[in-house]
């Protein structure tokens, strides 16, 4: 019975999935909105050469960037071709960046398909962006698979892309595999550098193996491969973290003799283990030290101030934090406000983080998704689900989304205060951006909101027989 429900849910998510693809299609209409432009007849002297023109906005590409729905981007696709525009690279680089950005990679393989077909020369741009998408998607084997195939799109790789496929697998915990393919980067013509070497070693160090780091480290130096700033981070951050911070002092100093300056986020991984080992004082002194070695503090470095005393409840401290930045002239970033209002909404001061987060609007400073998320997870921990809706209203309108545990959180809040249509405004909310809960999310709902309350089962019923999820569910 439970399985033939959750079969339910999936097949009417389809249904309305293709109801919705068809209502656009019969409702196409030209998406032509190329701006016009006013030409100017001015006399230039011989001796002035002339302003190059702007390049004139491709129609097809302007209108791919201007939706949101991928599904419309593809019809917009097949649309452009029936009217007898000729796809180019373009055209084909947009519509692949929309559909990998939504993950509908089924759909980003035809459209490769197309291009192969069709005998469109690529750049490796195209192919270094598709790889970070399977990467941050963990299919990693298709990550691969593309870089392999990379040269018979006419596209000529480099050690950009080996590169970045090296990231993918590291970030994917796949080391060895990105070991094989460095050791292979010889043989395929490129000459591993600094960023090669930054990667495996970033590897190594987040298996916790710090020799084996050291001796890629001095493979590196064998290899007449210099250093950078950043390979010093990695190593010192791993020490820092590691609570060995005389280890991490030393690399330090050892910087500047071999020619690298440490640079803000230098300085903010020493002060991050300073205030691990319970230091603030020294971190907050460092910081202010680092400006007489020639090194500007910047927000990362007041952000692991903040952060620390967060952590330790010490919210007028961190708000003062802010008003130094300001004093400085510094114009604080999202990363700055969402420290404040992370711990603040932890810390049970809601009501303080909203007036953060509109302070941060009226500032110029506009909130990311992960904002919205610690506001709505915020209000649902006080209890305050109207407020907590308030913030999704804000959240969705300005085309963010949060994760399911935010919105069944929000949904089992609503149904104990019983607002059943707020409930299912928010169901209907999920199911236009196409996420879903598992069967067990959706048992432990019911379950939740029904705990200590013999009238929440109505409720459930209710929202069930309200929204227009019930013919799934009961099938």
């Amino acid at each position: 019975m439970i399985h033939s429900r959750a079969k339910g849910i999936s097949q009417t998510q389809l249904i309305l999935s293709r109801h919705f693809i068809n209502h656009i299609h019969s409702h196409t209409h030209k998406y032509h909105r190329t701006p016009k432009t006013k030409s100017h007849h001015q006399q230039r002297p011989h001796n002035h050469k002339p302003t190059p023109k702007p390049r004139k906005p491709i129609p097809f590409v302007s209108d791919v960037k201007a939706v949101q729905d991928p599904d419309e981007a593809l019809f917009l696709f097949h649309d452009y071709h029936k009217m007898g525009f000729k796809h180019d690279y373009p055209s084909y680089s947009s519509l692949i960046y929309k559909l990998a950005r939504s993950r509908n990679f089924e759909a980003v393989e035809t459209i490769l398909g197309l291009i192969q077909d069709r005998d469109i020369r690529c750049r490796e741009t195209l192919f270094i962006v598709l790889i970070q998408h399977y990467g941050k998607a963990h299919l990693v084997d298709k990550a691969v698979e593309l870089f392999h195939r990379m040269p018979s799109f006419n596209c000529v790789r480099t050690l950009q892309s080996c590169n970045t496929l090296l990231n993918a697998l590291v970030d994917n915990d796949q080391l060895n595999d990105a070991i094989e393919i460095f050791n292979r980067s010889y043989k395929m013509g490129f000459r591993p550098n600094s960023i090669s070497f930054n990667v495996l070693i970033k590897g190594w160090l987040q298996k916790g193996e710090w020799e084996q780091a050291c001796k890629m480290f001095d493979e590196m130096l064998e290899k007449k491969v210099e250093p950078s700033v950043v390979t010093y981070n990695c190593l010192i951050g791993f020490l820092s973290r590691k609570g060995d911070l005389d280890k991490a002092m030393s690399l330090f100093e050892d910087m500047i003799p071999k020619g690298k300056h440490p640079n803000a986020i230098t300085y903010a991984l020493l002060m991050e283990g300073l205030c691990r080992v319970g230091k603030y004082t020294e971190a907050k002194k460092m910081m202010f030290d680092m400006d007489y070695q020639g090194c500007k503090p910047r927000l990362v470095n007041y952000g692991v101030l903040m952060s620390d005393l967060g952590k330790r409840g010490k919210i007028e401290e961190a708000k003062s934090l802010l008003h130094e930045i300001r004093k400085r002239h510094f114009k604080p970033d999202v990363v700055t406000y969402n420290i404040l209002i992370n711990y603040m909404c932890k810390e049970g001061r809601v009501a303080e983080a909203y007036k953060v987060l509109t302070e941060m609007q009226v500032g110029g400073c506009e909130p990311i998704a992960a904002t919205y998320r610690m506001m709505v997870d915020g209000f649902c921990r006080v209890g305050d689900f109207e407020g907590g809706l308030n913030v999704l209203n804000a959240m969705l309108t300005s085309r963010h989304c949060p994760r399911s545990e935010t919105f069944k959180c929000l949904i089992i809040g609503l149904l104990k205060c019983g607002k059943i249509d707020a409930a299912c405004f928010v169901l209907e909310e999920m199911e236009k951006r196409k996420i879903q809960f598992d069967l067990e999310a959706w048992e432990a709902l019911v379950r939740d909101a029904c705990s200590g309350d013999g009238g929440a089962g109505g409720l459930i019923t209710e929202l069930i027989s309200s929204c227009h999820f019930r013919e799934s569910i009961t099938q």
